[in-house]
C-alpha cells in the first residue's frame, strides 16, 4: 500500500491532458517492463499495452485503465495536489492507472493462469476518444483478446463494493452548439429587432419537449444546455447568441432519433421568433453496453473475493459517458465499478475539484483484476 499509495499520489500530483500523457505513459511503460512483460507504446497516440504471457492456454484477455486528467482546476490543498494549473485528475485516472499497474505486478509475481493477459492503458478518455483511436491503431490485431474488461471507481458507492450490471450502464453522450441569428439594437426598441436572447430562451424550454414528449417515457434522454454566451452591455439587445449543450441517451436507437429532431425543432423556433439558427450536433461516445455473461463473470469473481453481500448486479446505468463503449462494441466486455467511499475518504464526486482518488480501493481493485484473469484463464 505505501508504495502503490505513492504511485498514484504522483500520478494526481503530475496530470496530463488527452494525448499528452507523456510522462504518465513513460512511467508505466517503465514499470510494466519491471514486471517482466512485453511493451508496446504509441498505440493510438500515447496509449501503452503490456503483455503477460504464462501457461500454454490459448485464450486471451484484456484489462483496461484511462491516464489522462481534466482541463480544470483543483481546489485541495493536500501535499499531492495538482502542480499543472488548470490540470487536474478529477476522475480517479490517476487510481485506475495505479490500480492496473498493482494488478500486473501481482499476476506477474504469481503466475497463476494459463494464457495471455493484455493491460491497455488508454490516453484521452475525457473527450478525445483515445478508446477508438487506439482499436483504430490497430489494437485489437496487434493484441487479440476474447473478452475485455475495465473498471471505474464510483463515490456513490461504499469502499469494497464492486457494480457488474448487464446491458447498458452509461449513455452515449452528444454534443449540441447552436449559433441564433437576430437584429441588435437598443433595448428600448425592442419591435425594431430581433431578439436572439429571447429565442434562444425559447429553445432551451422547447427542447426539454424532446424529452417529455417525443421520446418515449420508458426510455432515457437528458437535454442540457449548459452555456449561453450573448450581448455586451446592459442595454444593448444582441445581434446574436450562442448556446452550447450535451445530450444523453441510453440507445442506439434514441440517439439517432433525437439527432434527427433536434435540430429541426430547433430552426422552428428560431424562425418563429424572426430569427435563424446554425445547428452543430456531434455524436459522442455511443451508450457502453455489458456483455451479460461477461458481467456475470465480473461478479463471480468479486463474491469469491469480497463475499457475496458486496456485489450489486442491478445498479441503475449512469448518465455519463465512457469511451470503453467503443471497447465493448468489438469485444464481449465489462465495465464494473468499484466503490471508494469510506466516509472519510473518497467522498467527493466526480469532476468536483475536491475530488480525490481513495487510495484504500487499489489493492480492491488490483485483487478484483487479478482473481478475474486467474478465473477466467485457469492454470
Amino acid at each position: 500500500m505505501p508504495e502503490l499509495t505513492a504511485w498514484r499520489r504522483d500520478f494526481h500530483a503530475h496530470p496530463e491532458l488527452g494525448y499528452a500523457e507523456h510522462r504518465t505513459a513513460a512511467l508505466v511503460a517503465e514499470r510494466l517492463a519491471s514486471f517482466g512483460l512485453e511493451v508496446s507504446t504509441g498505440i493510438g497516440g500515447t496509449g501503452v499495452v503490456g503483455t503477460l504471457r504464462n501457461g500454454a492456454g490459448n485464450h486471451a484477455i484484456s484489462l483496461r485503465a484511462d491516464m489522462d486528467a481534466l482541463p480544470m482546476t483543483e481546489a485541495n490543498e493536500f501535499a499531492h495536489r495538482s502542480s499543472a494549473p488548470g490540470r487536474m485528475h478529477a476522475c480517479g485516472h490517476d487510481g485506475h492507472t495505479t490500480t492496473l499497474l498493482a494488478a500486473a505486478r501481482l499476476l506477474a509475481a504469481r503466475r497463476n493462469f494459463s494464457g495471455t493477459v493484455h493491460f491497455v492503458f488508454q490516453p484521452a478518455e475525457e473527450g478525445g476518444a483515445g478508446a477508438a483511436r487506439m482499436i483504430k491503431d490497430g489494437l485489437f490485431e496487434r493484441f487479440p483478446c476474447d473478452a475485455m474488461f475495465g473498471a471505474h471507481n464510483d463515490p456513490t458507492l461504499p469502499l469494497g463494493t464492486i457494480s457488474a450490471s448487464p446491458g447498458t450502464v452509461n449513455a452515449a453522450a452528444d454534443e449540441l452548439t447552436i449559433t441564433i441569428t437576430g437584429r441588435g439594437g437598443h433595448a428600448a426598441r425592442p419591435h425594431a429587432t430581433i431578439d436572439p436572447v429571447l429565442a434562444g430562451a425559447q429553445i432551451i424550454l422547447g427542447l426539454q419537449t424532446i424529452v417529455s414528449r417525443r421520446v418515449a417515457p420508458l426510455d432515457s434522454c437528458v437535454v442540457s444546455i449548459c452555456q449561453f454566451h450573448a450581448g455586451s452591455a446592459h442595454n444593448v439587445i444582441p445581434g446574436d447568441a450562442v448556446l452550447n449543450g450535451t445530450v444523453r441517451t441510453m440507445t442506439a436507437a434514441v440517439q439517432e432519433q433525437v439527432a434527427q429532431e433536434i435540430p429541426a425543432l430547433i430552426h422552428h423556433l428560431a424562425a418563429a421568433s424572426g430569427a435563424t439558427a446554425e445547428v452543430v450536433y456531434d455524436r459522442g461516445y455511443p451508450p457502453v453496453v455489458n456483455d451479460a455473461d461477461a458481467a456475470a463473470r465480473v461478479r463471480d469473481a468479486a463474491s469469491a473475493l469480497l463475499g457475496s453481500e458486496h456485489v450489486i448486479a442491478d445498479l441503475p446505468a449512469s448518465m455519463g459517458a465512457e469511451d470503453f463503449s467503443y471497447f465493448a462494441h468489438h469485444r464481449p466486455a465489462c465495465f464494473f465499478r468499484i466503490g471508494q467511499n469510506d466516509g472519510n475518504n473518497g467522498t467527493f464526486g466526480l469532476h468536483h475539484p475536491r475530488y480525490d482518488f481513495n487510495d484504500h480501493a487499489i489493492p480492491i481493485g488490483a485483487s478484483l483484476f487479478a482473481a478475474l484473469v486467474e478465473q477466467e484463464l485457469p492454470a
